[in-house]
């Protein structure tokens, strides 16, 4: 008897989704500068990786998505960066949330994809107020700030302090789920670095969120979700959020800096000095202090995407292994994500510095990369000093005080 079940699309691996992304990056780069100037990602760009699968790259199988690793998404999300960083930021957190989406109760899940398979949220970190408890779930009011993707989600990841699970008469943080339906966007974004990228406000006016939409920052952090239970084929659900959402910040700064340099080589190659200091129609690309610049932003580039997909894979191997991610492990992982961007900074510092005059140009796409770069470096989470003095106190039988 002929088998006329509907067959499911074989799941594409990182070189078809790589190809399916190349075919997308002329076009989004070609609106950079206009996502900059709308301080907001356009739905062209968001509709466009969604046609290819990127918000399905982390999302369970059960609810249609590819279950990859994050390396295949950080991988990806470097390639993306150097079209538009402002872009990358908001896709990559878009995809990694969908990860997180999965750590909750499968009630949660059900709430957001068995609605619309195609819902996405943003997210705001910080716990922002205290949510009231109240029966059945708890009540939100308050103001979330750096909601990024805010205009292209239809959910949102609100941080608030609850009463902890482990600790009577204490308040921990936790991630509330609420539908884009219950606040309302305060468009608090006028920035100079990824300003695309629309981290506005969220403002939520006693907003009921069901007990099952929260999820513990103890249990995320620790792998130890909900979702890592009903996942348990997939070990990469139980892996610590921190291992892995801050690496796709981390590939925006790696990739805009690639990109940058891509960039710079094309234009050097063939530029010639005008000024009266240098001399007339000498060639740059013969001067020594260009050629160093060149050399110091290639291989920082290069060290800081190997660094970055190295621990991913680490941390994902050790998931595999039915071995525990230790305290230690989630600090390597803190340390290269920074330390990725501190590299990616380093390299964009060297080339913008040296693009002279016709540097300043708005339309000049090095310009914006040190920007861009540069506010990734801002985050609390990319920051080298916060995150280095983490790994140091590690290292030196210290407590480690800090995000991990």
């Amino acid at each position: 008897m002929k088998d006329t079940a509907p067959r499911k699309p074989p799941r594409p691996d990182l070189a078809a989704l790589k190809s399916r992304l190349a075919a997308a990056l002329p076009d989004i780069a070609a609106r950079a500068a206009a996502t900059e100037k709308g301080c907001r990602v356009p739905f062209e760009n968001i509709n466009a990786l969604r046609d290819i699968g990127y918000f399905d790259i982390v999302k369970p199988a059960m609810f249609g998505g590819f279950e990859h690793d994050f390396d295949v998404l950080v991988e990806l999300n470097i390639e993306l960066a150097k079209s538009c960083a402002s872009t990358a930021w908001v896709a990559g957190l878009l995809a990694a949330h969908q990860w997180l989406i999965a750590s909750f109760d499968e009630r949660t899940q059900r709430d957001v994809w068995g609605v619309d398979p195609d819902a996405l949220a943003c997210g705001s970190y910080a716990p922002a107020c205290k949510a009231a408890v109240t029966e059945g779930g708890y009540r939100l009011s308050g103001r979330w700030s750096f909601a990024s993707g805010c205009d292209n989600a239809q959910w949102a990841l609100c941080a608030a302090l609850v009463p902890s699970e482990t600790e009577d008469g204490k308040l921990a943080p936790a991630f509330l789920l609420v539908p884009a339906s219950d606040y309302t966007i305060d468009d608090t974004w006028n920035v100079v670095g990824l300003a695309g990228t629309g981290s506005k406000t969220l403002v939520l006016t006693d907003v009921f969120v069901p007990a099952h939409r929260a999820l513990s920052f103890a249990a995320t952090t620790s792998g130890q979700t909900p979702g890592a239970a009903l996942y348990d084929g997939n070990p990469a659900f139980s892996l610590p959020m921190l291992c892995n959402i801050p690496s796709c910040l981390a590939s925006t700064a790696v990739g805009a800096a690639t990109g940058a340099l891509e960039e710079y080589l094309a234009r050097t190659s063939t530029r010639v000095t005008r000024g009266a200091v240098a001399g007339h129609n000498n060639k740059m690309a013969e001067f020594s202090t260009i050629q160093l610049r060149v050399a110091e932003a290639a291989a920082s580039t290069d060290a800081a995407r190997d660094l970055l997909l190295r621990d991913l894979r680490r941390r994902a191997a050790t998931v595999r292994d039915g071995r525990p991610v230790t305290v230690e492990e989630r600090i390597l992982s803190r340390r290269g994500q920074a330390f990725s961007v501190n590299l990616a900074i380093r390299a964009i510092e060297a080339l913008n510095a040296s693009t002279g005059g016709a540097g300043l140009d708005l339309a000049n796409p090095v310009q914006r990369a040190w920007r861009d770069v540069n506010a990734v470096g801002r985050h609390i989470s990319m920051n080298w000093d916060a995150v280095g003095t983490m790994y140091g106190q590690m290292a030196l039988g210290l407590a480690p005080l800090g995000q991990y």
